[in-house]
């Protein structure tokens, strides 16, 4: 069996070999966040199975929905989750491909609809985000709601000033300098924010540990 897995971003290679990684019987490949091209070129390697979960949005032409429906037509089990993948999975669900996580799941009920919410600025490179994406943050401050480090007027705010931020120039340390709150509740929320893990990547180790179930039942 030949997995493929377009990831980078959300979690780095070596984490996501952790979870899953290849075996005696299956041959786990992880490539870089997937872009327009990258399946109908990738699909010659004969896949049983494709994970998508960080693609490029605006550096690149985005993969299509047509070559998803493409390779699944050839009997390649498609599963997204937490970037691109999510994004996908939520279009393409009806017809085949299976969504996975917290962001699937938001996309999925309408909750969010735009891919802004989960884009972010890379290093092409290093494949380092630079920016926080919008559903991360979106979750944090909810999060800190329900903890009592902040007032639902004031996640309201700060949401709302991510929103109204370039997707590339998105931060917490801009979000906050813009904010209202005072210094004691910034000090308290960044501590919050530095022991939260980010959504995204939650969404990802989960679609990996379910990929990794769905090939052992």
């Amino acid at each position: 069996m030949k997995i493929l897995i377009y990831t980078g971003l959300s979690i780095p290679f070596d984490e996501a070999r952790q979870i899953l990684d290849s075996s005696d019987d299956v041959e786990v490949i992880y490539k870089r966040p997937i872009k327009r091209g990258d399946l109908g070129h990738d699909i010659k390697e004969n896949p049983d199975i494709i994970g998508i979960i960080d693609g490029v949005f605006h550096q690149n032409s985005a993969v299509g929905h047509r070559e998803i429906l493409d390779v699944m037509k050839r009997g390649v089990k498609v599963f997204g989750a937490s970037s691109m993948g999510a994004l996908r999975a939520s279009e393409l669900d009806s017809l085949g491909m299976q969504g996975i996580g917290y962001c699937y799941n938001q996309y999925a009920s309408g909750a969010i609809d735009s891919d802004d919410d989960v884009a972010v600025m890379l290093d092409s490179e290093s494949l380092e985000a630079l920016s926080v994406p919008l559903i991360s943050m979106d979750y944090v401050f909810a999060n800190a709601v329900s903890e009592n480090i902040l007032t639902q007027d004031e996640k309201d705010e700060l949401v709302e000033i991510s929103k109204s931020t370039f997707y590339p120039k998105r931060n917490y340390a801009n979000t906050l300098a813009k904010s209202s709150l005072d210094d004691e509740k910034k000090s308290k929320l960044i501590n919050f924010i530095r022991e939260s893990e980010d959504i995204k990547k939650q969404d990802a180790k989960e679609l990996l540990n379910f990929i990794k179930n769905y090939i052992n039942e």
